[in-house]
């Protein structure tokens, strides 16, 4: 089916609209986050923030807070240490640079997780080259299994924190074990399905390498072990073109969306009046939307700067790392965010789960089961938690629904049909009408995922149930302007203008 742009005067109609419902909803939110700032304040505690003079934070958000103190403490300067040692390491020592890296991952991983942090990672390492070495993937699978139920398992989790002084030291070894499983995984497959009979490339330094590169060691983003070794050991050969103008801009990015995401959590307490279902319960319409918005945003900046600056220290290092996020206010599709927000991750998924499991090419049953293993995986790797079941539930009729229209249109009589009773233009309003009940469903299950199935359950009731039918209809409104947003964004502005750090160019030049 074919799509012509907008005329620009109803794009820009859209967009004005788009940009005035989120702006409205968010100053909603923060009147209310200051009507009820006495009650989160006794209930879950606000902080005062230096950087804010007279502002209080919200830090309700575990995962924020969370990497940001470790930043502070340690992490941030051991990858700036790891980013000058590569440089130097480049210029006096290029034979030996991958070897640096790996050593000074293995002295970072000692002085942030311990001896008995090294160990443990040390010994999974192990575990999964003699397991690589069978090349039989369902044992990798197997041993991954064992290794995450290990990983969740609260009695081994009393003899972990029993190493630690405190929380933040146990769950920054659960986030590192958790993450280092999709690394295993990884190098064992790609061994597993090795053609050729030179085996140099899966020796064991080179998987300590993959494993102890200290830039996605913690938190990713994932690179697959195939993408990571070409690119690593082409350093050999290949000299990248160094632009300071682009790491001042990418800087200046990071720098901004660390802001932004700052200003979120001081100005709207969204997290906190997440953990209040009586708050949620009584507010405002328009605010409850505000929440919902806020809450997915923060989610893609959080991102931005989560998986900005390990990307950009890899692009330091002269490797190509996974695109980051796209807005999510743009995405109008469930295709498009498992496709376009943790792109690392969707490799990963579609490379070892999806295609071996038959994908799109093994019919509708092979698909439907393809795309279950898919989210079933997915589920069990974040923990496995009850919530997570639903997510996935929810994203996965999504999918297989858009998957069934997709197919229904392509039918040739069907499609012969569209287009000689559509015009190009009218067909594109009639697809935004139907992206709309996407986006909602897209959001939907997004606050289940981030804020537990009893957020979600308040959200169907409010907005659905009470609320009908004017509720849903002047949602529907607002997210069919977000609709037209995305999908002119989607076809027309984003494949020019797709964002990428500006640290190199794309040519290398040789040495």
């Amino acid at each position: 089916m074919k799509h012509d742009p907008l005329p620009k005067s109803e794009y820009y109609l859209y967009l004005v609209l788009s940009l005035g419902i989120h702006l409205y909803s968010f100053y909603e939110v923060y009147v209310s986050s200051k009507d009820h700032e006495e009650i989160i304040e006794e209930e879950v505690g606000l902080e005062r923030n230096i950087y804010f003079e007279g502002l209080k934070k919200d830090v309700t958000d575990f995962e924020w807070s969370f990497w940001m103190e470790w930043a502070r403490l340690k992490l941030f300067w051991l990858i700036l240490g790891h980013a000058l040692l590569s440089q130097f390491a480049r210029l006096f020592f290029r034979k030996y640079h991958p070897w640096l890296l790996m050593v000074y991952g293995m002295l970072a991983c000692w002085l942030v997780l311990g001896t008995k942090g090294l160990a443990a990672i040390l010994l999974n390492t192990a575990i999964f080259y003699v397991t690589a070495q069978l090349r039989i993937p369902i044992i990798t699978w197997i041993s991954s299994v064992l290794m995450l139920l290990l990983v969740h398992n609260e009695s081994v989790q009393d003899i972990q924190r029993a190493w630690y002084g405190s929380e933040n030291e146990f769950y920054l070894l659960q986030f590192t074990l958790t993450v280092r499983s999709l690394f295993y995984i990884s190098y064992c497959l790609e061994y597993s399905n090795l053609q050729s009979s030179d085996k140099s490339a899966f020796s064991l330094p080179s998987l300590l390498l993959y494993v102890f590169y200290y830039p996605l060691f913690h938190n990713g983003p994932i690179i697959t072990y195939d993408d990571f070794t070409k690119q690593m050991f082409a350093q050999e050969t290949r000299w990248p073109n160094f632009s300071f103008s682009g790491l001042l801009v990418d800087v200046c990015r990071l720098a901004l969306w660390w802001f932004l995401a700052e200003m979120m959590l001081h100005l709207m307490y969204m997290h906190a009046m997440y953990s209040s279902h009586d708050i949620l319960e009584h507010v405002s319409y328009w605010t409850l939307s505000g929440l919902a918005l806020a809450q997915v945003l923060f989610f893609y900046v959080k991102y931005l700067v989560l998986y900005g600056f390990p990307a950009l220290i890899v692009q330091l290092d002269g490797l190509s790392a996974p695109a980051l996020p796209r807005c999510v206010s743009t995405m109008h599709s469930f295709t498009a965010i498992w496709r376009c927000f943790d792109v690392g991750l969707h490799r990963f998924l579609i490379r070892y789960v999806y295609i071996p499991m038959g994908g799109s090419h093994s019919g509708l049953g092979g698909m439907l089961l393809s795309t279950a293993s898919t989210f079933i995986f997915v589920s069990y790797w974040h923990g496995g938690h009850e919530y997570l079941w639903y997510w996935a539930a929810l994203n996965w009729i999504g999918i297989i629904v858009e998957y069934g229209f997709k197919r229904l249109l392509s039918l040739p009589f069907i499609e012969d049909k569209i287009d000689r009773c559509l015009s190009p233009k009218t067909h594109r309003r009639l697809h935004a009408a139907l992206a709309s009940v996407s986006i909602a469903l897209l959001i939907l299950t997004n606050l289940v995922f981030l804020g537990g199935e009893q957020v979600g359950r308040i959200y169907w009731e409010r907005m659905f149930l009470q609320g009908w039918p004017w509720i849903p209809l002047a949602v529907f409104c607002c997210l069919y302007c977000y609709a037209q947003v995305g999908i002119e964004w989607s076809l027309f502005l984003y494949p020019k203008y797709k964002f990428k750090f500006t640290l190199y160019s794309r040519k290398m030049s040789d040495k």
